[in-house]
């Protein structure tokens, strides 16, 4: 059995119609990719995942249970963490108040030496509030408040936009040790450089559809592939 298993997956946004019979899987110590254009649905998949976007139809089986249309709360329970785009860190606590905060309710937790052992930069940081952290602290501390819960599962949307190379590179680094660890991932990530060194498999999304599915080796070795859907 798939750790996450969805079929036939729709959602909504107010009346317009976005996610079309979305159906992946994602198999225990497997990273996908989820590529595609901008405004094809790939987060809008990742939050129909976590319950931030209430799926209209479709299954949503995680670790054997269904959690479509359940609250993003409950789903965090079982397991799952979606890491926005946005980051959303408290702004007004400090590094590590806001991992405390992200671990208290988590069954099991990381200890904070093992977070820092990750991103050496939060320790240095420990004491700064969110909103003096530059753009790459911020998306380190997002990631980290993830980790620190323990998950099964973490899904990272856009980790990569808009930093500067160096961040990039230390996260990519960061990410690595995450995947040799064998943790389970699903990665939408613009910087298709990035994506295709993490994953193992990919589903590429257009206008709300999958319309593909390869091995990352397939992918990289048919580049046309990747040429008529993204225009790369």
């Amino acid at each position: 059995m798939s750790m996450l298993e969805v079929r036939g997956l729709n959602a909504y946004y107010g009346d317009s119609h976005i996610l079309f019979d979305i159906s992946l899987r994602v198999e225990r110590n497997e990273v996908i990719a989820l590529i595609g254009r901008n405004g094809a649905g790939k987060s809008t998949t990742l939050k129909s995942l976590m319950g931030v976007v209430r799926p209209h139809t479709g299954s949503v089986r995680f670790d054997g249970q269904e959690i479509a249309g359940k609250k993003s709360h409950t789903i965090a329970q079982t397991g799952m963490q979606l890491v926005h785009e946005d980051r959303r860190i408290f702004g007004s606590l400090n590094v590590e108040e806001n991992l405390v905060l992200a671990a208290i309710s988590a069954p099991n937790k990381w200890p904070l030496e093992r977070i820092y052992d990750m991103f050496p930069r939060l320790k240095l940081r420990r004491g700064s509030r969110g909103t003096d952290l530059s753009g790459g602290e911020q998306q380190m501390l997002a990631i980290a408040r993830a980790l620190i819960r323990d998950p099964k599962i973490i899904l990272l949307d856009e980790p990569f936009e808009g930093l500067a190379p160096v961040i990039v590179r230390d996260l990519m680094a960061a990410c690595r040790k995450l995947v040799e660890a064998g943790q389970t991932m699903v990665l939408v990530e613009q910087n298709l450089a990035a994506t295709l060194a993490l994953a193992q498999r990919a589903y590429i999304i257009n206008n709300g559809h999958i319309v593909h599915e390869a091995p990352i080796g397939e992918l990289k070795a048919n580049p046309l592939v990747l040429r008529r859907h993204l225009g790369v």
